[in-house]
């Protein structure tokens, strides 16, 4: 094996911006990260993307209406026909 073409690992401290501090191993000696485990929405149980997602959806229907449902159902429906007739 050829010698000296690794890197040099240290353990490094990683703080976050709220504050925390954690240790883990990496190639430089000090890392800062602006969200971690400690303050991100996910971890915190704050799952408000599904409820902009919902506005968002509900805006969309608003304004396209049954116009985007029915073309919906009628390209399912072909998509049927043409399944059943070809068995």
């Amino acid at each position: 094996m050829k010698k000296n073409i690794h890197p040099t690992v240290y353990e490094t401290i990683v703080t976050c911006g709220c504050g925390n501090t954690f240790k883990t191993i990496s190639t430089k000696k000090e890392l800062k990260v602006e969200i971690c485990s400690n303050c991100h929405p996910f971890y915190l149980g704050q799952t408000t993307t599904t409820i902009e997602a919902k506005g968002r959806i509900e805006k969309f229907l608003s304004k396209f209406g049954n116009k985007y449902q029915d073309n919906i159902l009628k390209h399912h429906q072909k998509k049927k026909e043409k399944t059943t007739k070809t068995k």
